[in-house]
């Protein structure tokens, strides 16, 4: 590519700035084709913005090359200038100690030159031999000292031109270096610019890129997950024995249910029935320093929106009374003197205050805050409300958002660990008889909360295929296929969307083989497949396939991501510890 001089650059940059006013201000649109759009136009100006810039990055890392050849070069030149100061130093220290010498010598040498003629020499001398030995005597004494008076001369004018050449090679030291660094601060300047320009545009993209999580979150939304344990619904499915009339079949299988987050209301149960009591139930599921007993007759009133402090009041009445109409856990659990049902009725008492801020604010009906309904709900409930009346867990002297949800699958997360704000009262445990877990049989066998019917679940189904959620072999390729499009081609990303949805912009399986083709060879079909786990921190970390076309490793949360885009129907991964199995 041939170098840009930068009134072309700048050409490019205002051009590529003016667009990004324009596409700043488009309409928020819910149509995939408008989504489309924008997110091709913010590519199209990333790509610019990158091109214009390449040749600053092909100049910039000649320049550092050539920086550091120079610098070398200039280090050795300093090296090399210093100890010439040292060695002119020292010269001028002996020319000092020779300046006397050399006086000296001159006053001899003209002494000898002019006052001592031969005929004196001749008039003075004894005798033939002391004549010659006097004048042989005189003549190299006076060619001596024209030697000494030459050569320290000689030395003191090489000196100070040495002196003056050794200025001037500092002075171009000097000059080098500041030319070197301006050229290398200018690019680096240059090209910081437009990378910064690049990463606006790139966060411009991720941002409509989350609308598209929009479709995932309603997808997901569809399955109607079961987040309370009292009534255990949604499109949780054990299909490993359920045959959808093909072969061979793949399907993932989730372990647990948003969000992991503090109390795991099955987790309770089975430690209750392993015989743990309340406190201990909860002390394994919320850090916390102790419990306070707070006033019973607070207000609490109930909206019916889906949050906090709106939409219409619908009940009103003491915390008391509201804590005995939450319907959470079955009434059924009254293993160990009712431990599981005082751990919910504590912690839904901590939460209602925490996130009501002591009543000030009203809370939802629903599962998005707390299950509740206008009728108490009696039984062994009440007992267990009543039996903690007024008991919170507290930090720091308030009581904690003791979030819960039914089903953790063998592990509790810390708020910070799935993207919500960290809260030094949340934490992160392997939940299970052991706290450790080193395979899936581990979990299978251990994990206190197993006996939730959605511990290992195939989310989502079909109206065909006996209503299972098992996947095609080519179906599985196709899912494959998309993401190495994507690693090969990051602008197809938004083209990888579920067909049987009717998006305009999704590629089919074909469009999507045959932009690959491009790249590598595609799939067709995959034979078989396996996942890696992390089980210290309850994430699959590594999912692999093989197939027609070879065989590819992806990371769990790549592969979770796309393969909830591009499955049918309402089929997905709920979180982020999965299997894969295969019939």
């Amino acid at each position: 590519m041939p170098r840009l001089n930068l009134f072309q650059l700048a050409v490019i940059v205002a051009s590529l700035i003016t667009s990004y006013f324009i596409l700043t201000t488009f309409a928020k649109a819910d149509e995939i084709d408008d989504l489309q759009k924008q997110i091709d136009s913010l590519n199209k100006a990333r790509e610019m913005s990158i091109a214009a810039t390449k040749p600053l990055e092909g100049q910039l890392d000649s320049l550092k090359i050539q920086l550091a050849q120079i610098q070398q070069k200039l280090q050795n030149l300093s090296y090399s200038i210093s100890q010439k100061e040292i060695d002119l130093k020292l010269r001028e220290d002996k020319l000092v100690t020779q300046q006397a010498l050399l006086s000296s010598r001159v006053r001899s040498y003209y002494i000898r030159s002019y006052s001592a003629t031969p005929l004196l020499v001749i008039f003075s001398s004894a005798s033939s031999g002391d004549l010659f030995r006097d004048l042989s005597y005189r003549q190299a004494a006076t060619q001596e000292d024209q030697k000494i008076i030459t050569t320290i001369t000689t030395e003191m004018l090489d000196l100070i031109t040495q002196k003056e050449k050794l200025e001037k090679d500092k002075a171009s030291l000097a000059s080098l270096q500041s030319q070197v660094d301006k050229n290398a601060t200018f690019l680096a300047g240059e090209v910081g610019k437009a990378k910064a320009y690049q990463q606006t545009l790139s966060t411009q993209i991720a941002q409509l890129s989350a609308r598209q999580q929009q479709l995932l979150a309603q997808k997901l939304g569809s399955l109607n997950l079961p987040i309370s344990a009292y009534a255990m619904h949604g499109g949780c499915s054990d299909d490993r024995n359920t045959d959808p009339g093909f072969s061979p079949r793949f399907a993932m299988f989730t372990y647990g249910v948003p969000n992991r987050v503090g109390l795991s209301q099955y987790g309770a149960w089975g430690r209750a029935k392993a015989g743990q009591n309340e406190d201990q139930i909860l002390r394994a599921y919320y850090n916390f320093d102790g419990y306070q007993n707070v006033n019973t007759g607070v207000n609490i009133r109930v909206n019916d929106s889906n949050g906090f402090n709106s939409g219409n009041i619908i009940w009103s009445g003491s915390l008391e009374d509201y804590i005995k109409r939450i319907y959470e856990v079955p009434d059924s659990w009254s293993d160990n003197n009712l431990a599981a049902l005082k751990a919910q009725a504590i912690a839904a008492r901590s939460y209602v205050l925490a996130a009501t801020n002591n009543g000030a604010s009203s809370i939802c009906a629903n599962e998005n805050c707390q299950a509740f309904q206008t009728n108490p709900k009696g039984g062994n409930w009440e007992s267990a409300v009543n039996a903690t009346s007024g008991k919170v867990m507290v930090q720091g002297g308030q009581p904690i958002k003791a979030w819960f949800s039914s089903t953790h699958g063998g592990y509790v997360f810390s708020s910070g660990e799935i993207g919500w704000s960290g809260t030094s009262w949340t934490k992160h445990a392997i939940d299970t008889t052991s706290g450790s877990a080193g395979s899936f049989a581990d979990l299978q066998g251990n994990a206190y909360d197993k006996d939730s019917p959605v511990f290992y679940c195939d989310w989502g189904s079909r109206a065909q295929y006996n209503k299972t959620a098992w996947l095609k072999s080519s179906e599985m390729a196709d899912i494959v296929n998309s993401i190495l499009l994507v690693q090969s081609d990051n602008s197809a990303d938004s083209h990888i969307l579920q067909t049987d949805k009717g998006y305009p912009d999704a590629w089919d399986e074909s469009r999507v083989r045959q932009e690959l083709s491009k790249y590598r060879t595609p799939f067709n079909s995959i034979s078989s497949g396996s996942v890696d786990a992390d089980f210290g921190n309850g994430r699959t970390s590594t999912v692999h396939f093989s197939g027609d076309a070879g065989s590819v490793d992806f990371p769990g949360d790549v592969f979770k991501k796309y393969f909830n885009l591009r499955a049918p129907s309402n089929i997905n991964i709920v979180g982020p510890l999965y299997n894969l199995e295969k019939r």
